[in-house]
């Protein structure tokens, strides 16, 4: 599988601005809400019409506004999750699978159907209604629906929204075996950084519509590039930075200046640290601060610390360090740490 975005969507005041390629990988589109995932997703499939761009799948121009190609849904051999899963709710789990494919006679469907339900294992829910399913049943009859219908690629639109807390971590282990056996590509829309890092390869970071360069899933939460992706990605400590000589970035927010043994590019002007990395003890990054909080949680703790720029640095620990409010600590980061952000 292999698909090329590069599109333009203006809805009022919002501005659509993607642009990525993929090719046999399950690959993430992550971010808040609002910033365009879902509306990317239905780009691709169809269901959305760009202003301008490109949508090319394995070789097939789906989507072309100089060309004036725009394939309707059925046409392009995409599969696509709704958040809601969308079952039709007069028929039972077999007829909604029936319904996902027009090839072949009646009893070729049927048998069809059956296949994939074997294959996810609703084969004794064939004859039950949308409404008498677990939220997880549902969620695979509506998959089983999509792969009926042999789609090149698989759009999966925040997949486990629609389910409760308790019963997500099971759901999520189903669909990684069922994504695993998939032979096309799949794109993950998400705005949880844990259920991409557990089921995608890749990720693309969306902020306010616009679209980070790819990356590895490992190289977002390693070293992201940009604030947007530092952010979305868990770092809690942001500063605006200028670089200087010898790898060396003075965080203005913070008050200090801290090595990097990560690259510095002409546009950075953030560095970013995560707030479980810091240690008390070392030479390295010295960053003298007051605390001014400690909050206990469930298996670690979290310090609010007053650095010398007066903003507060984040620390977390999964024990408790003996910090009390009011102490003078000094915290020490290392320079494969300190990560160079560009706006």
């Amino acid at each position: 599988m292999s698909i090329s975005v590069d599109i333009e969507k203006k809805l009022g005041s919002f501005h659509l601005r993607v642009a990525f390629e993929a090719e046999n990988e399950t690959m993430a589109l992550l971010g808040a809400s609002g910033c365009g995932k879902s509306m990317t997703l239905r780009c691709i499939a169809g269901i959305v019409r760009p202003d301008r761009g490109r949508i090319v799948l394995n070789g097939r121009t789906l989507f072309d506004s100089e060309r004036h190609i725009d394939l309707p849904p059925q046409q392009r051999g995409v599969g696509y999750l709704f958040q809601q899963y969308a079952l039709f709710p007069h028929m039972t789990v077999e007829k909604n699978v029936c319904a996902g494919t027009r090839e072949g006679t009646r009893a070729e469907r049927k048998a069809a159907a059956q296949r994939i339900l074997r294959t996810l294992g609703l084969e004794e829910l064939a004859q039950r209604l949308p409404a008498n399913l677990s939220g997880g049943q549902q969620q695979r009859a509506a998959l089983a629906r999509i792969l009926v219908g042999k789609p090149e690629i698989l759009l999966l639109d925040e997949p486990f929204s629609a389910l409760d807390e308790h019963i997500k971590w099971k759901i999520e282990l189903e669909l990684a075996d069922t994504l695993r056996s998939f032979p096309g590509g799949v794109l993950f829309v998400s705005h949880s950084r844990d259920e991409i890092y557990r089921l995608c390869d890749t990720v693309c970071v969306l902020n306010e519509g616009k679209s980070d360069p790819k990356t590895t899933v490992a190289g977002l939460f390693r070293a992201p590039l940009t604030v947007g992706a530092a952010r979305i990605s868990g770092c809690k400590n942001i500063s605006r930075a200028e670089a200087g000589a010898g790898g060396t970035l003075y965080c203005a927010d913070w008050g200090v200046s801290l090595k990097t043994a990560l690259p510095l590019r002409e546009n950075t002007a953030y560095a970013g640290i995560r707030a479980h990395y810091f240690t008390l003890s070392g030479t390295e990054n010295p960053i003298t601060c007051t605390v001014e909080r400690v909050i206990p949680n469930p298996f670690s703790v979290v310090y609010m610390l007053k650095t010398p720029g007066g903003a507060l640095l984040r620390m977390e620990s999964e024990k408790a360090e003996a910090l009390h409010t009011g102490d003078t600590i000094t915290l020490h980061i290392a320079p494969e740490d300190v990560m160079p952000l560009t706006e």
